[in-house]
């Protein structure tokens, strides 16, 4: 046996491991890393949210079938890679998608269906909230989802005795602790950074809101307990082992770290939660996170503040749509291939397709596309209509399709980012890259160096996403020195010997992206006609 073989196996035998389990848009990842942070094992489990009367969602069921299905996968390889069962675990914690609304009541069961990030039904809440905090409250956020059921007068309301997000619930549900990392937590209510916990002012101003409607409850009562990077936020129960574990061999007992969003965890897999740094992460959405040295001028709808997993300010971006629309166009092509018998690997799909974007007209040949399968709320369209669009005179060829569709899946996104980058100043040393697009050489990189006239690097590691990151959290909890910063830890300890690939942007590249948001922006009045003659 190898000596890194051997040390591996011993480290699963003595639960020197830590574990970090992500519940993505479109895939539940478990990822189990030893103590120089290597991947050792992992597992995954496909999943689609649904639209139930009106709302995305995903069911409770599916929700645990997909965490037990990911663990058992990972479990299953670390038997046949290192022949040895996994038992014990040194520690574990779970981050998922941001924001959302999952409401229950005093007998733990939940009140409403689930309603993810993904929903663009709470314009008015986010509003009015927005106006009297003074502080950005995105659709998404979680007291949006709760001020717009008490707007709408939603039954549920007087019953409900918890709030939280889904990395909350799966926390809870396997520790029974009602606890939140900060950067998690900043996507529910706004958070104070001289204090780490919700912002008092605005909980008193939220109470005062909607004191004429008799709850049982306040605000503050429904709320997980905030905590930051490095504590212990509770530990797996007996029950909790039962149900990540089916087949009964892990051990209750093992400390969870503090649950956290997919933005926290993508900050800590691009090592990028010092100030003046940034990242950008592209999947079923696509959102960008600078950590900022000051505080913002005014408040902008399309920035929200929020935290790293040790709070500190962020200024993020996020839309809502990213990928979606190239992985269906993607699709028919599988399908064009197949109907005329020629079999092609996904990857080889993926790598040819994407790379034609590298020989095409610098705008995308005149084309014109928005990838809104649900609604954007950075355009102001509430629901979600695909479209394509194309002149007599553009230039249609596969090159430029390809292009346009990259291209556009930035194009939301650049409208944010401009606002912190020209008309805030905020200075960024560099943005790191990490999801699926970038599992493609370079033209992910150069795409996104185009849009956002910045070096755009890609780590070595950036391939293990979020449920590293979150592994890495998890391990930080176990194995940091004495007063040891995160980004000490990651500096020193995790990336110290990581290679990444930097890629600046292309003047002409540069000028056919600004070509192209010209033609977006003018373009949106089309989309919005699509909207209203389809809704």
């Amino acid at each position: 046996m190898s000596n890194r073989l051997s040390s591996i196996t011993q480290a699963i035998a003595k639960g020197e491991t830590s574990l970090g389990i992500e519940f993505g848009s479109t895939r539940i990842k478990a990822v189990l890393i030893d103590h120089s942070f290597q991947t050792i094992a992992s597992g995954s489990y496909e999943w689609e949210n649904q639209l139930q009367d009106g709302f995305w969602t995903y069911s409770l069921e599916d929700i645990i079938t997909g965490l037990q299905k990911a663990y058992a996968d990972m479990q299953q390889e670390v038997e046949h890679k290192y022949g040895v069962p996994l038992q014990t675990i040194g520690s574990i914690g779970f981050s998922a998608m941001m924001h959302g609304y999952m409401a229950f009541d005093d007998k733990n069961e939940l009140l409403v269906p689930f309603r993810t990030w993904r929903n663009t039904t709470t314009g008015t809440a986010a509003k009015q909230l927005t106006e009297r905090f003074q502080f950005n409250i995105p659709e998404r956020w979680s007291i949006a989802h709760l001020y717009q059921a008490i707007l709408n007068e939603e039954e549920h309301l007087p019953r409900i005795r918890f709030v939280t997000t889904l990395a909350g619930y799966i926390h809870w549900l396997l520790t029974g602790s009602k606890a939140l990392g900060i950067g998690d937590a900043s996507g529910m209510f706004p958070i104070d950074e001289s204090t780490g916990d919700y912002h008092e002012s605005m909980i008193r101003q939220f109470d005062e809101l909607v004191a004429c409607k008799g709850y049982p409850w306040k605000i503050i009562d429904l709320l997980p307990k905030v905590y930051t990077a490095g504590e212990q936020a509770g530990v797996l129960s007996a029950a909790g082992a039962k149900i990540i574990d089916i087949s009964n061999q892990l051990q209750a007992g093992i400390p969870l770290c503090p649950p956290e969003g997919d933005a926290g965890t993508g900050m800590v897999a691009t090592n990028s939660v010092r100030k003046r740094t940034g990242n950008v992460s592209v999947g079923t959405s696509v959102f960008a996170m600078i950590v900022l040295e000051n505080g913002l001028s005014k408040v902008y709808p399309e920035i929200d503040i929020v935290t790293t997993p040790n709070g500190n300010p962020v200024g993020m971006v996020h839309a809502n749509n990213c990928s979606s629309d190239i992985n269906a166009w993607l699709g028919l092509f599988r399908e064009f291939s197949d109907a005329m018998g020629q079999k092609v690997e996904t990857g080889q799909l993926y790598n040819v397709m994407l790379n034609k974007a590298l020989e095409a007209d610098p705008d995308g040949g005149g084309l014109l596309s928005y990838g809104y399968f649900s609604g954007e709320h950075i355009t102001g369209l509430e629901h979600g209509r695909p479209l394509f669009v194309r002149s007599p005179e553009s230039k249609f060829n596969l090159a430029n399709f390809m292009r346009t569709h990259l291209f556009t899946s930035f194009g939301a996104l650049k409208i944010g980012m401009d606002i912190l980058t020209k008309e805030e100043h905020v200075a960024i040393d560099r943005i790191l890259g990490h999801g699926g697009l970038f599992k493609t050489p370079v033209v992910g990189q150069k795409m996104m160096a185009a849009s956002m006239n910045v070096p755009v690097s890609v780590l070595s590691t950036a391939g293990e996403g979020g449920p590293w990151g979150m592994a890495i959290l998890a391990s930080y909890m176990m194995n940091k020195a004495h007063e040891e910063s995160l980004e000490e830890f990651l500096d020193y300890k995790v990336f110290k010997n990581v290679e990444g690939q930097e890629i600046h942007p292309d003047s002409i590249d540069v000028k056919g992206f600004e070509t192209f948001m010209d033609r977006y922006k003018k373009g949106l009045v089309i989309e919005q006609t699509a909207v209203d003659n389809l809704a």
